[in-house]
């Protein structure tokens, strides 16, 4: 408030020739010289330069451009307040009055229009009526828009955002009202009330056009409101009657009020939506951040601005004498510390409003402080840790891993894919998982954080997606929980994970993990799903089951295989235990490399490799890919830089190293290179010559190259494995279609063996399939296939399968089909076919029969796995398999109950009891006889001797146990010594293959990634025959179809398949005594076509004694020697 300097007399300034603004000087102050005013200063001496008394002192007033100026001692804040209070209250008047009357004028319209009642009763009459009067329904007259109308419409479209002028109107009203808070910031140093100049006043000038503005945006948006009154309430319209109104004033009273211009922060509300329309912010948290940010921060600015004028002003009704000095920002932190209850005391509020305020913002400000300053720390907090874009480094690849991930996955997965055998993998693995990880989980990564990033995300959202940088990928893996109590349910997830990616990037390859074998033919509907470019399904039920149905072939077969694609390391132990050549086998991995050109036109038998075998006819061609069994990648180079003029005379296979003779198209080139199998896994012809599917496979050439000891004289021990393109490619000779006497042909003398004929042409039956890989027979009736107790007894009577299953009306789906497929193979002749007999609840089995149907040889026998009278109805005693397998999800109990089932039909098997059992060597195994060798084959014959595969544990029945917690395998073996902690390959039960479990296949995962035909090799050999073909047939109709037999389905069933053969007898006996086991490969190889790969042995040799029979397998390396009561795991061919 400025001094008012007064005194009375004297002559006026008019009357002495002065004017009413003159200048004068008091006291060296420079002040104004006002007329019409009472002086009452006492000290006023001087006037100009002229002295004067105090009789012609008149009013002056000390003078600046921010000294607010007071007409007769008064305020005039009052003026800017009425005029905006009068511009509310007058438009809610006019709105309630106009809502009134045309209520009113409806009422009366209403009443005045009523009519008497329709003396007409036909209704088709009345109906007419109506129509005339243009009220039926039957005709409508379309009214056009009048000009209120369409201005209505105008008005829409101009503030609308979802048009582009709309959108700039928006954000140009959003960012004049910063500017407008902006210029309040700068006028909050000048007093509440002074008297600019209009003219010289850039500020004022400047709030005016913008006012002016918002103006004409108010009346656009009250134009296009449909509901008049709520658009009077809303926030921002009393904005603008606090704000806009006062502007005017101003300009009319040549005065200028701070008044309520702060409510211009409340505009910040808007300031997410702002941000959305110009695509600063998308995602969730961001714009839930910018949210609770500009709440709070409007919220804390206009609270500020209002005890900024109560205490700069005072009170009313004391005279505003209570007031005090006080800067905005000094309000600002006053109202940051209220809120944070801290309240330092060095600034608090004097006046009555202030601190009646005070009183309803800390109750409001600090519950808003509570709640979102939390929020906003904790969405900053996560946006920095798992946020953010992946940055890819130059020169190096990546993969993305999506899904299922969880401690145990993520583990399991970065041991198999990390794993020191795999060379140098370049490969940085970003993980996008919706949840963040917990501490666990969180710890690992950071164990490799060298190599692994974490990012929160999901892969249905396209702008995850491109934060990790997917279109780059080299690769997306999907990881499906095992675990899940609804299986379809999982699968569904996992393939919509696929549509997702495949929508944003149709070109990446796609590695997914599924659970069901029926759902993968979803895959096949997205367009961009193709198995030639590298994707790959891993149907866990598929393959879990298939394993299984091969160790009813082969005892421990699915322990071996599983053990060949899991990456281990090679563990040297000095004691003579059953471990110590176990973990050699173990340590073995399978890897893929081209063959150099030094094997150009060799034999397979010369090459001595594998590749599900070709005939001894295959000769090896250019760019051959071969597939190696060796312990890490660095052996397996070998074969690729291989040089016969170089290397033909080193004995040791550590010295091959590529040469420069070594032709330069032959070197390793970085990148994806399109590679062809030069034969067919499933009838082992050449590609031109293939009745099959094309097989064409990407492989990565970038990926760690795989040895192979090379010498004409020192084969390696069964562990390469190539492809090669027969020399004749008719889809059946000659000599197939009458009895071949003999095994094999070499260069030496093989012994003679009859072999059964094959199957002659006959157009009438349908024995096979429409793909001829499998045997196949018309639909049956459950009912048809349901035995009794005694019926079940005389129709299994020896060398069958049982199948103990659990599982109710309410357990989801196994895929029993899977189970059955490999055991139905067409590459065994029909009396081979071993009776498969389920034992288990029949409400469950009719959810499976449509499957399985269509299968020769299948039986149920109704009621528990559990009953003993039920196992001895089946004779399991003289099975050649007993399988026990779980459809009941117990997620809900503890780890170890979660096999309960299992366990207990397992140890009761074990338990049980037989007056007659068959002895260790005296079984009939007809099922494991190649063709051409069965029990009437000479002395010579390789499998003549041929042992029973039922070892197992204590007693003479072969099970084997799938389980769902690997923990739970301790409870299967109660005598053996296994550490509890021990992983499952490393305890007794896994190693004599009487227990499986599905977390084995996790590494096929990364082993497909790596060398994409390991896949197709191990569904080949597990799956008895499982082809593109096949797959999309049974997505058109989830069953096989007969088929006539013809030349091109007899010939699918020449293909290989794996057998057993006893070392105690036979022309392998003299090897089993003090032999070496390459000695046997070769003699396999070159005289009899058999490819061997693995050795099935007692668990403890026969020095302590002849009754244990726990047995186990391996790989066994080229000086291992083989014991006379060992079993020899081959790949016998198709001749």
């Amino acid at each position: 408030i400025a001094e008012v300097i007064v005194r009375a007399g004297g002559p006026r300034p008019e009357e002495s020739g002065g004017r009413g603004n003159n200048w004068i000087t008091v006291s060296g102050v420079l002040v104004r010289h006002l007329k019409y005013r009472t002086c009452f200063h006492p000290r006023m001496t001087t006037c100009g330069s002229t002295p004067l008394s105090e009789s012609q002192m008149e009013i002056l007033i000390l003078y600046s451009p921010d000294i607010p100026c007071a007409e007769s001692g008064q305020r005039m804040w009052w003026a800017f307040l009425v005029a905006s209070l009068a511009t509310f209250f007058g438009g809610l008047f006019i709105i309630l009055l106009w809502r009134t009357l045309r209520y009113l004028w409806t009422v009366c319209c209403q009443c005045g229009n009523k009519q008497e009642p329709q003396r007409v009763s036909d209704p088709i009459e009345a109906a007419n009526c109506t129509s005339e009067r243009g009220g039926g329904k039957g005709q409508e007259v379309e009214v056009p828009p009048d000009w209120t109308t369409s201005v209505k419409d105008w008005a829409e479209v101009m503030i609308c955002a979802q048009n582009t002028t709309g959108r700039v109107m928006v954000v140009l009203v959003f960012i004049l009202s910063i500017a407008e808070l902006i210029i309040y910031f700068i006028n909050s140093s000048d007093p509440i009330e002074s008297c600019p100049d209009f003219s010289t006043d850039f500020t004022l000038q400047v709030d005016m056009v913008f006012n002016v503005f918002f103006l004409l945006h108010f009346g656009l948006r009250f134009i296009a409101a449909n509901d008049k009154l709520k658009f009077w309430l809303e926030v921002n319209s009393v904005v603008d009657f606090f704000t806009v109104p006062p502007v005017f004033v101003s300009m009319y009273l040549n005065r200028s009020w701070l008044g309520l211009r702060f409510l211009r922060a409340l505009r910040l509300i808007q300031m997410s939506e702002i941000l959305q329309f110009l695509n600063i912010v998308q995602t969730r948290d961001s714009i839930k951040l910018v949210n609770l940010c500009s709440i709070f921060i409007s919220t804390w600015l206009t609270g500020a601005g209002f005890i900024h004028l109560v205490e700069n002003s005072g009170d009313p009704w004391k005279n505003f004498e209570n007031s005090q000095s006080l800067s905005y920002w000094e309000c600002v932190y006053l109202l940051m510390v209220t809120m944070s209850t801290v309240g330092y005391g060095d600034i608090y509020a004097k006046t009555d409003i202030g601190r009646l305020f005070m009183v309803f913002f800390i109750l409001s400000g600090l519950a808003m402080f509570a709640r979102y300053v939390p929020e906003i720390a904790a969405i900053i907090l996560n946006r920095q840790k798992y946020g953010g874009t992946y940055d890819l480094a130059p020169g190096k690849k990546h993969i993305v891993v999506c899904g299922n991930i969880t401690l145990e996955s993520v583990s399991n997965f970065l041991k198999d894919f990390l794993h020191e055998d795999r060379d140098d993998v370049n490969v940085e693995i970003v993980f996008l998982h919706h949840i963040e990880p917990n501490l666990e989980l969180e710890a690992l990564f950071k164990r490799h954080f060298t190599q692994v990033v974490f990012f929160q995300g999901s892969v249905l959202n396209p702008y995850d997606l491109a934060r990790v940088k997917i279109e780059l990928a080299d690769a997306c893996l999907i990881i499906a929980n095992k675990y899940s109590p609804d299986p379809d349910a999982e699968d569904a997830s996992n393939i919509m994970r696929v549509i997702s990616i495949k929508n944003y990037n149709s070109k990446i390859r796609i590695i997914t993990q599924m659970l069901q074998y029926h759902n993968k033919a979803h895959l096949l509907n997205i367009p961009s799903w193709n198995w030639r470019e590298g994707d790959d399904a891993i149907c866990l039920a598929e393959l879990k089951l298939g394993f299984i149905a091969q160790s009813c072939l082969a005892q421990g077969l699915s322990t071996m295989l599983a053990n060949l694609f899991s990456m281990r390391s090679s563990m040297q132990l000095e004691e003579e235990i059953w471990q110590k050549y176990y973990l050699e086998g173990v340590s073995q991995e399978m890897y893929t490399d081209y063959l150099s050109s030094s094997f150009v036109g060799l034999s397979f038998p010369e090459v001595c490799d594998l590749m599900i075998n070709p005939g001894k006819n295959v000769k090896l061609q250019e760019k051959t890919l071969g597939i190696f069994i060796a312990s890490d990648a660095k052996e397996v180079k070998r074969a690729s830089v291989y040089c016969k003029a170089c290397h033909d005379d080193i004995s040791d296979p550590k010295l091959v190293k590529k040469c420069g003779c070594m032709q330069s198209k032959f070197s390793k080139t970085a990148g994806i290179r399109r590679m062809r199998l030069m034969g067919c896994l499933d009838c082992n012809k050449g590609e031109h010559g293939c009745s099959c599917v094309s097989r064409s496979v990407h492989t990565s050439v970038e990926m760690p190259p795989h040895a192979f000891p090379l010498s004409s004289t020192s084969l390696p021990v069964s562990q390469n494995v190539f492809a090669g393109e027969a020399e004749s490619d008719s889809p059946l000779s000659s000599k197939k279609k009458k009895k071949n006497e003999q095994l094999g042909e070499s260069t030496n003398l093989s012994p003679q063996n009859s072999r059964q004929p094959l199957d002659t042409i006959d157009d009438s039956v349908k024995r096979y399939d429409s793909t001829g890989m499998f045997h196949w027979c018309p639909p049956r009736d459950i009912e048809k296939a349901v035995l009794t107790r005694s019926e079940a007894a005389m129709t299994v009577v020896t060398g069958h399968v049982v199948v103990c299953i659990f599982g109710d009306v309410n357990s989801a789906v196994m895929g029993l089909r899977n189970l059955v497929m490999p055991l139905r193979a067409s590459n065994f002749h029909y009396h081979e076919l071993k009776h498969i007999v389920f034992v288990g609840s029949l409400d469950y089995l009719k959810k499976e029969w449509d499957t399985i149907n269509i299968f020769p040889k299948v039986s149920i026998l109704p009621g528990s796995p559990l009953s003993r009278a039920n196992l001895r109805a089946v004779n399991i005693n003289l099975c050649d398999m007993c399988v026990i397998i779980s459809g009941i999800q117990n997620n809900d109990e503890d780890t170890s109950m979660q096999d309960k089932e299992c366990i207990l039909a397992s140890l009761n098997i074990q338990s049980m009891q037989f007056e007659d059992t068959i002895g260790l060597l005296q079984a009939n195994s007809h099922g494991f006889i190649p063709p051409g060798m069965d029990r009437s084959s000479p002395q010579n014959s390789p499998v003549h001797g041929l042992m029973r595969q039922t070892m197992t544990m204590e007693c003479n029945i072969p099970f084997i146990t799938d389980l769902v917690n690997d923990g739970n395998v301790q409870y299967l073996d109660q005598d053996d010594d296994d550490d509890p902690d021990s992983e499952l390959y490393l305890t007794q039960p896994f190693a004599c293959g009487t227990a499986f479990a599905v977390s084995v296949l996790d590494s096929l995962m990364s082993a497909t990634y790596f060398n994409d035909n390991i896949l197709s090799l191990i569904r080949t050999l597990v799956t008895g025959g499982s082809t593109p073909e096949l797959e999309s047939l049974l997505a058109e109709e989830n069953t096989l179809r007969g088929g006539y037999s013809t030349h091109e389905t007899l010939a699918k069933r020449d293909r290989c398949r794996v057998t057993q053969v006893a070392l105690c007898e036979g022309p392998f006996a003299e090897l089993g005594k003090g032999g070496l086991y390459g000695e046997l490969f070769r003699k396999a190889i070159k005289t009899y076509n058999m490819l061997c790969f693995g050795i099935y042995r007692l668990l403890d040799m026969p020095r302590t004694t002849e009754t244990e029979c726990t047995k186990r397998q391996s790989s066994p390396t080229n000086c291992f020697y083989p014991q006379n009561i060992n079993v020899l795991y081959s790949s016998c061919p198709k001749e």
